[in-house]
């Protein structure tokens, strides 16, 4: 068995806790729009998965522009300090998964299995899940706590996961 260091043990953390990711994409003129994403993983892809409506302005942009950003940190605690706060900016390509294919119904899957109470959302024609690929990634684990990461190790995190007491 692999020993995972103290980062790499709060970045499967943080992850496999943390439900919801800022995600960053890009308008049509170029400017940048963020939004509020529910996010589950699949282990088998390995990717980050989401659920969106064709009506919302960032699937628009994810479709015409596959390069993404997402944030995901762990929530403010009073008393302590913002600029620690554990966090990770990730990097990656979206993909939009034709439904019923072998990879729509594992992310699909996983997502419900995060999120069961969205299953009603996922029979609406005009909702669709998005593989989100990652390809990199900054982690802040608190001051003087950072790194990046390699695409390699992001997957071997996401297919290794099963490892966390969370459920994903």
């Amino acid at each position: 068995m692999v020993h995972d260091t103290r980062l790499t043990q709060e970045l499967r953390s943080l992850l496999f806790d943390q439900r919801v990711a800022t995600l960053g994409s890009l308008n049509q003129d170029g400017t940048p729009m963020v939004s509020m994403v529910p996010f589950a993983i699949s282990p088998v892809d390995p990717c980050l998965v989401i659920h969106v409506s064709g009506l919302a302005a960032h699937t628009a942009n994810l479709l015409a522009r596959p390069a993404v950003s997402l944030l995901v940190m762990r929530p403010e605690l009073p008393g302590e300090p913002v600029h620690a706060l554990s966090r990770a900016t990730l990097e990656g390509r979206a993909t939009l998964l034709v439904r019923d294919s072998a990879s729509w119904s594992t992310c699909r899957a996983s997502y419900l299995a995060r999120f069961p109470e969205a299953e009603p959302m996922t029979e609406l024609g005009d909702f669709m899940f998005i593989a989100i690929h990652l390809q990199g990634a900054r982690q802040i684990a608190g001051f003087g706590s950072a790194r990046s990461i390699s695409t390699h190790e992001l997957a071997q995190l996401l297919t290794d996961g099963n490892q966390t007491p969370s459920s994903f």
